[in-house]
């Protein structure tokens, strides 16, 4: 394919907007660190760019993503801590032959993935001609009484040099599968029956199906732990924090099993497990862990290899958002947070469906499609 052809580069300012602005950092005297976004109308980033010859079939038909995908968005490389001198939000949107390409990347820092749909909804509200927005985004944080405000962070915690500056994306490749409304139906009602209850959700039954069928095909030691993490949504469990609350409301969690629990014992039993986890975070527990976070803080980590790792959500609102040129045909990501083992989750163009971008090294995503027991719930 053609490389991308760079047409123009823009920053844009808006004064007060924290989309514009930089983080910044404060050192106190007690070694610890505070971390703010300081909104000094820096500007986001936009760029105007053509792939020359390539088409939307170019994009949506191979089996697995073609890496020009990742050249239709900015500010590729760059983490979070980075957001300090470069832009926290940049846009870019890529003529292709026959269509447009709209990347968005932000940094994880100030939004996450329902404040990220959230910015684009609105976006294309305006871009219709919307006066006032239909879901005006809440800006006002929430602290746990007492808590000293800006929140201190032992520098200990906060070492640069131990990020993944030297990190080199590792040879995955990327696939969209299918799942249809009517193939979750069918799996969301065999996990609960296997189970014996009715509490099992159609994506706890989806992630389970995906998650045994991958350890398998990774030839996983039976004895061998593994790992799935995915975040809850705190907006909906947490009443201090409302829904259209723009920012971070998220907290991370897992399940693990080892391999042949996993494999032997059915898509039941480990569906039923995310969702005791799941219904386990509680509004209570998710404050007392926003409590506690500050004096013991942690941060997020790559995958060793041993987990899998979900990201975004068939929730947000993504197909209908119009620009001016008609609702998406697809839906795709860019380079950030590839690496071996991460699924992001996407809703499908038909009502109910859901596609899931399945990122694995390419012999365990030949063997997933050569797995008849994975494949038969997929829509090919």
């Amino acid at each position: 394919m053609a490389a991308v052809r760079l047409i123009s580069t823009t920053t844009v300012h808006a004064a007060n907007d924290r989309a514009s602005s930089r983080l910044a950092t404060t050192q106190h005297e007690d070694d610890t660190i505070s971390f703010f976004v300081d909104c000094n109308n820096a500007g986001v980033l936009f760029i105007h760019a053509a792939a020359d010859g390539v088409t939307i079939s170019d994009i949506i038909k191979p089996v697995y993503v073609p890496s020009i995908v990742h050249s239709f968005f900015s500010l590729n490389g760059l983490d979070n801590y980075k957001g300090i001198t470069h832009p926290l939000l940049g846009m870019q949107i890529t003529d292709l032959a026959d269509g447009i390409f709209i990347g968005c990347s932000i940094n994880h820092v100030v939004a996450d993935g329902a404040s990220f749909w959230h910015f684009l909804n609105s976006w294309s509200e305006i871009s219709k001609g919307s006066i006032y927005l239909s879901k005006p985004p809440v800006f006002q944080r929430w602290f746990p009484d007492g808590m000293d405000i800006p929140i201190r962070i032992p520098e200990s915690c906060v070492n640069v040099e131990q990020t993944n500056e030297d990190f080199i994306l590792p040879p995955v490749r990327e696939r969209i599968f299918h799942f249809s409304k009517e193939n979750i139906t069918k799996l969301k009602a065999k996990s609960n029956a296997e189970m014996g209850t009715d509490k099992i959700s159609s994506l706890q039954a989806l992630l389970s199906h995906i998650w045994r069928s991958a350890i398998h095909n990774r030839s996983f030691d039976p004895d061998q732990e593994t790992n799935y993490r995915f975040v809850v949504g705190v907006r909906q469990r947490f009443q201090e924090i409302p829904d259209n609350y723009f920012g971070n409301a998220i907290l991370g969690t897992f399940v693990t099993m080892k391999a042949k629990e996993l494999v032997e014992q059915g898509i039941g039993n480990s569906a039923w497990r995310m969702n005791r986890i799941i219904a386990a975070m509680t509004g209570e527990r998710i404050k007392k862990m926003f409590e506690s976070w500050p004096a013991s803080p942690s941060f997020v980590t790559l995958s060793n290899g041993d987990a899998l790792i979900t990201s975004s959500s068939p929730r947000f609102n993504m197909y209908g958002n119009d620009f001016g040129w008609g609702k998406p045909i697809a839906i795709r990501s860019g380079s950030s947070n590839k690496f071996d083992g991460v699924l992001t989750l996407y809703c499908g163009a038909e009502e109910g469906s859901i596609d899931i971008e399945a990122c694995f090294f390419p012999e365990t995503l030949e063997a997933m499609a050569n797995d008849q027991e994975f494949m038969h719930i997929v829509t090919v």
